[in-house]
């Protein structure tokens, strides 16, 4: 079982390693971004399924409280969490709107919006990118494999360079922490 943890470990170290090198330009227009937003004093969205919802919520708790210094609060918002949004969105307009209705009624141009999807072709999130670009909201997407639908269609698309939807989600994270910690060095 040693080997098989160290294998583990070693498997994450190497896509975070091609990560990085395939994607630094994009983890710094994506801060560039954020920054960008909060100093208009617009919000940042985030949206996804699954592991990628509890990262949308994640994030959206470092900006919202700190990251790593004490600073005022910026208003991000996970449109994962509103069970009540989520399952009348679900049962009045199908799974595939809850993400794209939300923004519609709480987004503004000049926001910015995080689509998560490990494979790139989660419906809803591609829903709520379409969405975002209607109304004028640059977007992310931080996805895996290949990028999938979403990578072509985001302003900004980060693709970890994996298969595997956990060091897909490893990663994801560590780029979120790397935009946090950068974005409130340059904001704080």
């Amino acid at each position: 079982m040693k080997e098989r943890i160290q294998k583990i470990f070693q498997e994450s170290m190497d896509v975070k390693k091609k990560t990085l090198e395939q994607n630094l330009d994009q983890i710094l227009k994506a801060v560039n971004e954020i920054i960008a937003a909060f100093r208009r004093d617009n919000k940042i969205f985030l949206f996804g399924n699954g592991g990628s919802a509890a990262d949308s919520q994640h994030i959206a708790a470092e900006f919202i409280g700190r990251f790593q210094k004490e600073r005022r609060s910026w208003p991000a918002i996970a449109l994962t969490t509103d069970t009540s949004a989520l399952t009348a969105l679900g049962n009045d307009y199908g799974f595939e709107r809850v993400f794209a209705r939300q923004l519609e009624g709480l987004g503004r141009k000049g926001d910015f919006a995080i689509g998560i999807s490990t494979s790139g072709n989660s419906p809803n999130v591609l829903a709520g990118v379409e969405m975002a670009k209607k109304m004028g909201i640059k977007t992310l997407a931080l996805t895996g494999g290949n990028g999938g639908k979403l990578a072509a269609f985001a302003d900004i698309a980060i693709i970890v360079p994996s298969s595997v939807t956990a060091r897909i989600q490893e990663s994801h994270i560590c780029i979120a922490h790397s935009i946090c910690e950068l974005v409130e060095e340059q904001l704080s």
